[in-house]
């Protein structure tokens, strides 16, 4: 049971922090003009995007290896 609880919670946070920096992206790419701290939109974007595929990956990693 713990170990279910553990996975779960696992992917979950994975998953969050998916939704998380997806939403990011999309503040980027729709209200660009208004990030003002980020002058380099692109770049801000690609990072995000990194951030996304590392949450991504570790699911990946997690259902292929680890399994329920």
């Amino acid at each position: 049971m713990a170990r279910q609880m553990i996975y779960d919670a696992l992917i979950e946070h994975a998953k969050g922090h998916i939704k998380k920096h997806s939403a990011n992206v999309e503040i980027y790419m729709e209200k660009a003009v208004g990030v003002g701290e980020h002058p380099d939109i692109l770049e801000a974007i690609e990072k995000e995007l990194m951030i996304i595929a590392q949450y991504h990956d570790e699911i990946e990693v997690l259902e292929k290896y680890i399994k329920r």
